[in-house]
């Protein structure tokens, strides 16, 4: 009986402490639960799952094609693989990695898609048997024909983990008894990387290209929503670099607007002879802004046809 009190008082204590820590974010979490246990419609549209590392890279990395993907009522995903815990120049901890959880389902809810971060520690995700079947797990469930992720060689350790471990799905999704709990897909999905500036051991190859211009400004909007990232500067940010007058912050928000969009023009301008295998070469002369994808030799291996079905856009 003493023991039950005593474990009862601490109980109540710690959730005080830990209702006080996080008071200030209280009234956002109604709007920001986790999709994890939605499951896309069986309605024969296609569905597409991006992961990236942080509460922010699946997002800059398919943001546009997200929405483009939504708006034809087709099933997306984006799917961060750790919290972002410790992604911010002065806060860390729970706070952050609910701050950053927050913007990114918000951000979901402006692109129309699922979003679900998981909770492994920011620096800290490995390629292990455990997280393997958990991303298989998570294609497995959201019935992916299309599974997208960074290419493994990158700066960032979280970033190359993640996209090892997508790798490693690619063969195991359709191995019945690997995660025996969720049956394995009938099909192997088509996996992509999207683009990026290393060039060591092999550059980008850029097999898919998307014009986004139609949807350019509401993808900006959305993603200028992830405010401790992009106006704060996130792990790499500091005091005077989101002022605290209106007229800074303006100032701030436009400046990153920019360069965001000077993001997808670059893929724009490096991925014309990929954007004119989908648009021909007059309409890609004069395509201002893409996101550009490499087929993944794991997975199936789609033809040009099947690709132009996958981005009928």
């Amino acid at each position: 009986m003493k023991f039950s009190a005593i474990t009862l008082l601490l109980a109540g204590a710690l959730g005080f402490v830990l209702g006080t820590f996080n008071s200030d974010r209280q009234p956002h979490i109604a709007l920001a639960q986790s999709s994890a246990a939605v499951r896309p419609a069986n309605d024969g549209k296609l569905n597409i799952i991006i992961f990236g590392a942080h509460p922010d890279d699946a997002q800059y990395r398919g943001a546009g094609v997200a929405m483009k993907w939504a708006k034809l009522g087709y099933h997306v995903k984006l799917v961060s693989t750790t919290n972002g815990d410790i992604g911010h120049w002065q806060m860390a901890g729970g706070p952050l990695a609910l701050r950053r959880k927050q913007e990114v389902l918000a951000v979901g809810q402006r692109l129309g898609v699922e979003t679900e971060v998981l909770d492994i520690h920011d620096g800290e995700i490995m390629p292990t048997l455990e997280n393997r079947r958990t991303i298989t797990r998570l294609i497995r469930q959201w019935n992916a024909d299309i599974v997208i992720t960074n290419r493994p060689n990158d700066y960032h350790p979280d970033h190359r983990y993640t996209s090892i471990l997508v790798q490693d799905s690619a063969y195991m999704v359709g191995v019945p008894f690997f995660t025996p709990d969720i049956p394995p897909l009938k099909r192997n999905p088509i996996y992509l990387y999207t683009s990026d500036r290393f060039q060591r051991p092999n550059p980008f190859r850029p097999d898919v290209a998307v014009a986004i211009d139609d949807v350019i400004e509401p993808t900006l909007d959305a993603l200028l929503l992830m405010e401790s990232q992009i106006q704060e500067g996130g792990a790499d940010g500091h005091a005077g670099l989101y002022p605290d007058d209106e007229s800074g912050r303006q100032r701030r928000s436009q400046e990153v607007r920019t360069t965001l969009a000077k993001r997808y023009a670059a893929q724009a301008d490096k991925s014309r002879d990929a954007l004119a295998k989908f648009y021909g070469p007059e309409r890609a002369r004069s395509v201002r802004y893409a996101q550009t994808f490499e087929i993944c030799e794991y997975g199936r291996q789609p033809s040009q046809d099947e690709l132009k079905q996958m981005f009928p856009f």
